[in-house]
C-alpha cells in the first residue's frame, strides 16, 4: 500500500473565512512530490476537542503521517502541541535549551520596544518551549518551534506540528522531512506523475461525455486519477498516475485531442497568459527581432485586460498601454471611434469593437490592438443587447483580425473576468494562425464560451 497522509489546519480565523488557508494545499503538493497521497485536509477551530477528533479521524483512516499547521503561538488559544502530546500518549516538559533559544530570538524585539513588559513577554513565550517528550524539535523560524512527534503505539501515525504563518511553515518543511520519524512514516511512498491539460470553451458536461467515450474506446481510466475544474471559462484536467500507467495517460491525452481539436490549447499545464506572453516576446518568425507590441481599448471590463497583460512577467517589453473608454465621448476622443459608427450601430457592437482595436493600434502605435465593448451590468441592457453581451476584436496593423460576440451569464465580476479570458485566447489564436469558424462575429449564447 502506498503511503498516505492527512493534514489538519487549525485556526478559528481560517474556519470562519477571515483568513484563507494556504498551508493545507501547499503541504499536500509537497507530499505528492514525495509520492505520498493526501487522504484528507481537515480545518478545525482552536478548540482542543475538535483538534483531537480530527486527529482520531485521520488515524482511523489509516494514514501513517499527519501534518498540522497553526496553534504554536504564545497565547492561550495556541494548544496544538499539548493536544498532539495527549493524542500520542506523551507528557509535556519544559525544554530549557529551547527556552533559551526563544529568549535570544526575542531580544531584538524587546530592545526595539523598551516599554513592553519584558517578564510578561518571556513568560508567554516560555509556553512555546513546553513540548512533548520524545519529540524531535525543529528550530524556530519565528519564535515557534516545530515538532515531529512519533507514536507510542503500533499503527498510530507520526504527527508533524508546524507553525501557522506560511513563510515559517515552508522554511521549516525540509527540516521536518529530514527527520527519521517522518521518513519512517512514509516508507511506502511511490512515484506520482501529474499532468495538466487545459481546454477552452468546452463545458464540463461535454467533457464528461468525452471521458465516457474514451473509456468506451478501451482506455481504462480507472487506473489513473482524473479531476476537472472550471476556472475563468477554461477547463483544467489534472491527471495523476504512477509511471507504469503512462500509456493510459497518453491514450487519454490523444482522446482529448481527437475529440476537442483546437479547444485543447495546453498539454503541459501552461496558462493562456504564459502562452500569450511567449508569443508576443518570442514568436518563431520574429527570431532576433523586437517583441510584438500590443495595446487595448476597453469598455465594460474596467481596464482588467490591460491589467492582466501587464501582470505577465516581461510585459513592459510589449504592452504599450490601455484606454478605458466607457462613454461615447471617450470612445471618440481617446480611441478615435467615428461618431457615425456609434449612431448607426450602437456602442455595443462588432463595428465599435473593431474601431476600438484599430484605435488602440493607431493612438498607441501598436502592432496589435484589442477592442472590448459590452454590458457587464446591471443597467443599460435592452432585449437585443442583454447584460453579458460582449463584443471583442483583436486586430493586427497589417489587417488580420479576429472578432467575436458572446453572451455571458453571471454577475459583473464574472462577466468582466471571463471577457478577458476570451480576449487572451483570441490574441493567441491570431498570433498562432489557429483560426476557424469560432473566429466569427456570430453570437454565442451558451453557458461557456465556444472555442
Amino acid at each position: 500500500m502506498s503511503a498516505r497522509a492527512g493534514i489538519v489546519v487549525t485556526g478559528t480565523e481560517i474556519l470562519g473565512g477571515r483568513v484563507q488557508d494556504r498551508n493545507g494545499p501547499w503541504m499536500a503538493e509537497r507530499l505528492r512530490e514525495m509520492g505520498v497521497e493526501t487522504a484528507h485536509i481537515v480545518v478545525v477551530g482552536d478548540r482542543p476537542e475538535d483538534m483531537t477528533s480530527s486527529l482520531r479521524f485521520l488515524a482511523e483512516e489509516g494514514v501513517g503521517l499527519i501534518c498540522t499547521s497553526g496553534g504554536l503561538g504564545p497565547t492561550a488559544d495556541d494548544m496544538t502541541a499539548a493536544v498532539v502530546a495527549d493524542f500520542q500518549g506523551r507528557q509535556m516538559y519544559l525544554d530549557e535549551a529551547l527556552e533559551a533559544e526563544i529568549a535570544e530570538i526575542l531580544k531584538p524585539l524587546l530592545k526595539r520596544w523598551p516599554t513592553l513588559d519584558h517578564d510578561a513577554v518571556r513568560e508567554s513565550n516560555r509556553k512555546q518551549a513546553i513540548v512533548p517528550t520524545g519529540a524531535t524539535i525543529l528550530a524556530p523560524v519565528g519564535t515557534a518551534p516545530g515538532l515531529v512527534v512519533p507514536p507510542t503505539q503500533a499503527q498510530q501515525p507520526t504527527v508533524v506540528v508546524l507553525p501557522g504563518p506560511p513563510s515559517e511553515l515552508q522554511r521549516m518543511w525540509q527540516s521536518a522531512v529530514a527527520t527519521d520519524a517522518f521518513r519512517a512514516a512514509i516508507v511506502g511512498a511511490t512515484e506520482y506523475r501529474q499532468e495538466m491539460i487545459r481546454l477552452f470553451g468546452v463545458p464540463e458536461s461535454e467533457l464528461a461525455a468525452t471521458l465516457r467515450a474514451i473509456g468506451d474506446e478501451g482506455v481504462d481510466l480507472n487506473q489513473i486519477e482524473v479531476t476537472t475544474c472550471m476556472r475563468r471559462g477554461e477547463l483544467e484536467i489534472v491527471s495523476r498516475y504512477e509511471p507504469e500507467d503512462k500509456a493510459i495517460y497518453a491514450a487519454l491525452e490523444a482522446g482529448l485531442r481527437s475529440h476537442h481539436g483546437l479547444a485543447l490549447f495546453s498539454d503541459d499545464g501552461s496558462t493562456i497568459d504564459e502562452q500569450v506572453a511567449a508569443l508576443l516576446l518570442s514568436s518563431p518568425e520574429r527570431s532576433g527581432q523586437a517583441p510584438h507590441t500590443i495595446a487595448v481599448a476597453e469598455s465594460c471590463t474596467a481596464g482588467l485586460l490591460s491589467a492582466r497583460l501587464t501582470e505577465i512577467p516581461g510585459a513592459s517589453a510589449y504592452v504599450l498601454g490601455g484606454l478605458i473608454v466607457y462613454s461615447n465621448a471617450a470612445k471618440i476622443a481617446l480611441a478615435g471611434v467615428e461618431p457615425s459608427l456609434l449612431e448607426s450601430h450602437g456602442a455595443v457592437s462588432v463595428e465599435v469593437a473593431v474601431a476600438l482595436a484599430q484605435g488602440a493600434i493607431s493612438r498607441l502605435n501598436a502592432e496589435i490592438g484589442v477592442g472590448i465593448t459590452g454590458i457587464a451590468g446591471p443597467g443599460g441592457a435592452t432585449p437585443t443587447r442583454p447584460v453579458g453581451r460582449i463584443c471583442l476584436c483583436v486586430a493586427q496593423r497589417d489587417g488580420g483580425q479576429v472578432v467575436r460576440v458572446i453572451d455571458m451569464p453571471g454577475d459583473r465580476g464574472t462577466i468582466r473576468d471571463r471577457s478577458t479570458t476570451v480576449a487572451m485566447h483570441m490574441i493567441r489564436r491570431l498570433l498562432t494562425g489557429e483560426v476557424d469558424a469560432w473566429d466569427s462575429a456570430g453570437v454565442d449564447s451558451s453557458d461557456a464560451p465556444n472555442r
